[in-house]
């Protein structure tokens, strides 16, 4: 799913008025139609109080339509207008005439200055105050009013965006912020609901489609896109019936230190779990016995230190190499990283303490293969990069990073985002059970597997962190995220693999929806 930066939003709402001969008040009526639908569908006539903040512009212009459809069909609605300022939206002025014709209990008009209106915990709450074009602070009554939507603890649902934030960079203050507990966003989300620094405030969230012209929607190249079930099927490439080991390739794994073989065993495990035709591990002489009772499947060699790797020497073919899982940062093996660079070709995916060298020498970072793969968290990954300010400052710096040295920059997190020059990949799999020891390793593992079966680098690091997650979010069914280990994630690889297939044999059979001018569901 693309994710469009406001000015792309504005852009998308102004090609669709003039392509299906709309105007922008048909287009807000469609927006707020599809906000009362998905509130009706869900209250079904309950009388619980729904208390709408509108602003004055089309953010405001929004919760109005959803207050005439909602007063309309009975709901117990309360409507209130944040008139801090005389710029009002003239689609916000159409639809305020609107919703007076409907009812005798016209919006209450909030000047900034009187008290807030009393809001029962049991009640629900609609913001829909600022949208994305939000450019300032909220005034001090404003975000009074935000914290007494928050110590209301009533249920809060914003529209588009929780007002306060804003679409292009992080708040300045978190008070003038709505926390949101579900979120409505038009046409795609926003990048600021999958960022450390601003998810905080988007709890839950869904898309509706209000109709953007499609034409648009297909040509437009975005900076983000959100990586779920659909955008890796085209990606994934099921087993012919006569392949063979062979057309799988060879995952070389390089790591492990003494205490720490552990990590080249799930990476290996993974490597393999994930598809790789062959899987060999290149470990300290202590690793030996360890991985060959371990991991039967794995073939195993050996550098000529009993407890660190001081010397990269095989005589095997790999198609790709996973380096740095439990490798540690000894002089020795920083010594042999840099003779090992200085002679390889083949695909590079590096993890953990091969990025920590790295940073220690970054005039080796000249010697990576061209699309070479780091998977950092955020501390190596600020190692590699330098401190930033905010979340939007980090990701500019990993785009400049992967630029200059032509690198696939993989950010570990809650959503992992895979950065290729310009470009931000957004996981959508994954739960917090992969907070935990060895889970990294196994990613380095599955995005090594994937290479060696001809996946692109790029491919294999996008298709890599969903099958990641979407394993992990199988095995906290069983295991719920407390209890969730790094083993695990290898042992559901299967069931998300076969999650994959099942849509390729079985694509679901549901109803056609499409979205009239009016904003009606239509079913076909």
């Amino acid at each position: 799913m693309k994710i469009l930066s406001k000015e792309q939003i504005y852009e998308a709402d102004k090609i669709t008025v003039e392509r299906q001969n709309i105007s922008s008040t048909d287009l807000m009526e469609r927006a707020g139609k599809q906000i009362f639908n998905w509130l009706h569908k869900r209250m079904q006539g309950a009388q619980v109080p729904i208390h709408i903040f509108c602003g004055i512009g089309n953010n405001g212009g929004d919760g109005l339509v959803l207050a005439r459809h909602l007063v309309t069909h009975g709901y117990n609605v309360f409507t209130y207008v944040v008139n801090c300022s005389d710029k009002r939206s003239k689609d916000f002025l159409i639809n305020y005439d609107k919703i007076k014709n409907v009812t005798n209990d016209w919006p209450t008009l909030l000047s900034c200055k009187e008290e807030f209106p009393k809001i029962g915990r049991d009640d629900i709450i609609v913001d829909a105050v600022f949208g994305v074009g939000l450019n300032r602070p909220a005034y001090d009554w404003v975000k009074a009013l935000f914290q007494h939507f928050k110590t209301s603890e009533a249920f809060t649902l914003s529209i588009d965006i929780p007002s306060g934030l804003y679409a292009y960079k992080v708040p300045e203050d978190e008070d003038g912020v709505v926390w949101s507990n579900f979120t409505l966003s038009f046409q795609s989300p926003k990048l600021v609901f999958f960022l450390p620094d601003t998810a905080k405030f988007v709890t839950q969230w869904d898309v509706l489609d209000i109709g953007i012209d499609p034409e648009y929607l297909l040509a437009t190249e975005t900076e983000a896109d959100l990586i779920g079930k659909f955008e890796v099927l085209p990606m994934y490439k099921p087993r012919e019936r006569f392949s063979h080991k062979g057309h799988f390739g060879h995952s070389l794994i390089i790591g492990g230190s003494y205490g720490k073989i552990g990590a080249v065993t799930l990476a290996s495990r993974a490597a393999l779990s994930v598809g790789a035709g062959l899987v060999t591990a290149y470990v300290p002489k202590c690793g030996y016995t360890v991985l060959q009772t371990a991991l039967p499947e794995a073939m195993v060699l050996t550098d000529i230190d009993k407890n660190i790797i001081t010397d990269i020497e095989y005589n095997i073919k790999p198609t790709v190499i996973g380096f740095g899982v439990g490798i540690g940062t000894d002089n020795l093996t920083i010594t042999a990283f840099e003779s090992f660079l200085k002679e390889n070709e083949l695909p590079l995916v590096i993890d953990a303490d091969g990025i920590n060298i790295l940073s220690k020498k970054k005039s080796l970072l000249e010697l990576l293969p061209e699309q070479t793969i780091v998977t950092p968290h955020p501390k190596e990954l600020e190692r590699l990069v330098g401190i930033w300010k905010d979340d939007f400052d980090k990701l500019k710096k990993a785009k400049a990073f992967s630029k200059k040295h032509n690198v696939i920059v993989v950010i570990k997190g809650a959503n992992t985002i895979t950065v290729f020059e310009d470009k931000l990949y957004i996981n959508s799999t994954g739960n917090p059970g992969l907070a935990t020891a060895g889970s990294g390793d196994v990613l380095t593992g599955i995005i090594t597997g994937l290479i060696s079966q001809n996946y692109s680098s790029l491919e294999a690091a996008i298709f890599g962190a969903y099958l990641h997650g979407k394993a992990a979010d199988f095995a906290a069914e069983d295991f719920g995220y407390e209890s969730l280990i790094a083993s695990h994630i290898i042992e559901y690889l299967g069931e998300a693999y076969s999650d994959l297939f099942k849509q390729i044999e079985e694509p679901p059979n549901e109803e056609h929806k499409d979205i009239s001018d009016e904003g009606e569901e239509l079913y076909v």
